[in-house]
């Protein structure tokens, strides 16, 4: 069913990976909704499932991954169902995404402009060379980088710059949903700045809905209006970003913000969670978080906590039951 309010929905998504030793359960039943025109930030540790998750949403897992179950709507149309056709029209077009690593996603052999122009030529057939290029000096421009720079190659820009080619390179066909993954990665902490707050101008110009994929919270904080927090291939809690800072409910959310230098408080030492990540090939019985838990109960070990709400927030734990 088409939901207006909503442009994504997905349904207690599992996505797979078969390896020698058993099934990673990479994602285990996410169900998650993004609003129209928001920007959630969807944070947690490496290896957690964010990713993962952005991936599927685009269905650019490499095999052996699998989506093993649940469903992904996009606009009342099932992404998993999709076939081959169907799914190259929708990427880019529709649903774009912003890589971690800029270099390894440019072609070295490509110009910048030969870039653009294969990109838009694979959505639009007739487009003529001329009409593309500037199309894409127009885009670049708005991203601060002058146009005739289309003829250099990917080694011949900075960092930051690498990365404003990949906004553009994302943005050329006016896509609804952009999925960024990890897209601060490699920049300084200026770049990282300004990077920031071009996407969020980009937001407000070209109307767009974000998943932002990060480990930083410093940076949901600036940028995103919801928070999505995951652990061990699950959604531990989600909510408003400014809420999830000042109130985190579930004790993952609250060891992870505690975990965060504070030079305005008196912190003679960084604060751990104890433990480690789950393994996600034998994970743990009942809520996955349970072995690192300083709430745990009996009922945490054998149970996985279904969904409670509260203060807006909704999060599986058993404390709120």
């Amino acid at each position: 069913m088409y939901d207006e309010e909503h442009i994504l929905r997905i349904e207690d998504l599992k996505v797979e990976f078969p390896i020698s030793i058993g099934t990673v359960r990479a994602v285990n039943g996410v169900d998650l909704e993004l609003v129209r025109g928001e920007v959630m930030g969807l944070v947690g540790e490496s290896g957690c499932g964010k990713s993962t998750l952005g991936f599927s949403i685009l269905r650019l897992l490499r095999p052996p991954g699998r989506i093993s179950g649940g469903r992904i709507i996009y606009n009342g149309h099932d992404i998993v169902q999709m076939g081959q056709e169907e799914l190259l029209a929708l990427r880019g077009s529709k649903i774009a995404m912003i890589f971690q690593d800029p270099l390894t996603s440019l072609n070295p052999l490509f110009s910048i402009g030969e870039h653009f122009v294969e990109t838009l030529r694979a959505h639009e057939k007739g487009i003529s060379k001329k009409d593309a290029l500037e199309r894409s000096e127009k885009v670049l421009e708005s991203l601060g980088i002058a146009g005739e720079r289309l003829r250099e190659y990917p080694h011949q820009m900075s960092g930051g710059m690498r990365q404003r080619i990949m906004i553009g390179l994302a943005l050329i066909l006016n896509p609804d949903l952009l999925i960024a993954d990890e897209p601060t990665t490699a920049l300084d902490v200026i770049v990282e700045a300004q990077f920031l707050d071009l996407l969020d101008d980009l937001r407000k110009q070209y109307n767009l809905t974000i998943i932002l994929i990060t480990h930083n919270l410093g940076n949901v904080a600036q940028l995103a209006d919801r928070i999505t927090v995951m652990y061990g291939g699950t959604i531990a809690e989600v909510g408003p970003a400014q809420s999830i800072f000042d109130e985190p409910l579930h004790p993952y959310t609250q060891g992870l913000l505690a975990s965060i230098p504070n030079i305005k408080l008196d912190q003679p030492e960084l604060k751990t969670m104890p433990g480690s990540p789950p393994d996600l090939v034998d994970p743990p019985a009942g809520c996955v978080f349970h072995p690192r838990c300083p709430y745990v109960m009996d009922i945490c070990t054998k149970e996985r906590p279904p969904v409670f709400a509260r203060n807006g927030h909704r999060m599986s734990c058993w404390l709120y039951r």
